[in-house]
């Protein structure tokens, strides 16, 4: 199911499949997560508390899922594809960009799954406890210089 939620005057994408979400990284949920690391980590907690409850009622049943471990994968998937288009206005060189390019296709849906439809949440869940941290490192104003343009 399709979803747009609406949070601080910003449209985030999701879409709720049994056992799995998918975040859309686009500019929205970059404006929305704007600001000092008191305000992210609020904010974090609000999108995933609002999914996560979407989810339950959709479903009948809970997202069997931390909130640090999907706050931390949609923060480092944001972060990379952060990095990445910031690699990409650097770097002249045309093939690295058309590599860089295919990674950020990645990068920009955030794939969170329950651990029996997702081999890799082990990782979130192992980095779970550094979520305070994830939080930080990002920076205050992602696109400040515009690189995410939808």
């Amino acid at each position: 199911m399709d979803k747009i939620y609406e949070l601080a005057g910003n449209k985030i994408k999701v879409v709720l499949e049994p056992q799995l979400i998918r975040v859309y990284g686009n500019a929205q949920l970059w404006a929305y997560l704007k600001g000092k690391a008191d305000r992210r980590s609020e904010r974090s907690e609000l999108l995933v508390n609002t999914i996560k409850a979407d989810y339950e009622q959709y479903f009948g049943q809970a997202l069997a899922i931390s909130n640090a471990s999907l706050i931390v994968e949609i923060l480092v998937h944001i972060y990379c594809d952060y990095l990445g288009l910031s690699f990409n206005r650097i770097v002249p060189i045309k093939w690295i960009r058309k590599v860089v390019k295919k990674l950020l296709k990645r990068a920009e849906v955030v794939d969170c799954g329950e651990k029996s439809v997702d081999s890799n949440r082990w990782v979130w869940d192992l980095l779970a406890g550094s979520k305070a941290l994830f939080i930080r490192i990002l920076p205050e104003n992602l696109n400040a210089r515009n690189i995410k343009q939808h």
